[in-house]
């Protein structure tokens, strides 16, 4: 015997509207979610640390020319390479941000200590960005750069990132000797031995033409 076939039910108007409503709601929901995942995307990507490319481009300058001549405000008084005072200068263009800047940190206290005296030494932050690696950077931040690194030489904040523009090369930090003639001697970046300083100013002082890129080898 065959059985009957049963017909479906169809659903009723209410149930139709009940579900189109779901649908929505699904859709509104996948969109919020949509928009959380792309500001979240967006927070998080200003938040990557920066890198050489965020800094100003690399200056145009190199071993034997002319210093390019910058004055600066720093935490021991002002300073003005047209100044100098018949001594070297070590100027290091530094980010706060920026791991190799923080490690150099005791190095260059241990030169400042043994050389302050002899050779002007200058560091100025030449980034946009704060320790935070999102605000931009302050006179608050360099200070506070200072203190979480227990930083003994002259630091100054630049507004206008004039003498990074000036000098910056491949990266942060950028060091750069300049002989009592105001020409460049010796030209890096990256972090820097204390001997490879040690001894690019040891030949400075004694009149002697010092590596040109403080020992880097090639």
């Amino acid at each position: 015997m065959n059985r009957a076939e049963r017909r479906p039910t169809l659903p009723s108007r209410a149930e139709l509207q009940a579900r189109a409503q779901r649908r929505r709601f699904a859709v509104f929901g996948s969109l919020g979610i949509l928009a959380v995942v792309i500001i979240v995307a967006v927070v998080l990507a200003s938040r990557v640390p920066k890198a050489a490319s965020d800094a100003p481009a690399a200056a145009a300058i190199a071993v034997g020319q002319k210093a390019p001549e910058f004055a600066v405000s720093t935490t021991g008084g002002p300073f003005d390479l047209a100044q100098a005072g018949g001594k070297p200068t070590l100027l290091e263009v530094f980010a706060t941000w920026c791991p190799h800047c923080q490690r150099e940190t005791a190095v260059l206290n241990s030169v400042y200590a043994a050389y302050r005296g002899r050779v002007n030494i200058v560091a100025v932050a030449g980034s946009p960005y704060a320790m935070d690696e999102s605000q931009p950077e302050s006179q608050a931040d360099v200070v506070a750069f200072m203190e979480k690194f227990n930083v003994a030489y002259p630091v100054a904040f630049d507004s206008t990132l004039d003498v990074g523009h000036k000098y910056l090369q491949g990266g942060f930090p950028t060091v750069v000797l300049i002989g009592t003639d105001g020409r460049i001697q010796s030209l890096r970046d990256g972090e820097i031995p204390k001997p490879d300083l040690t001894h690019a100013l040891d030949a400075a002082l004694a009149g002697k033409t010092p590596d040109p890129k403080m020992g880097l080898k090639t």
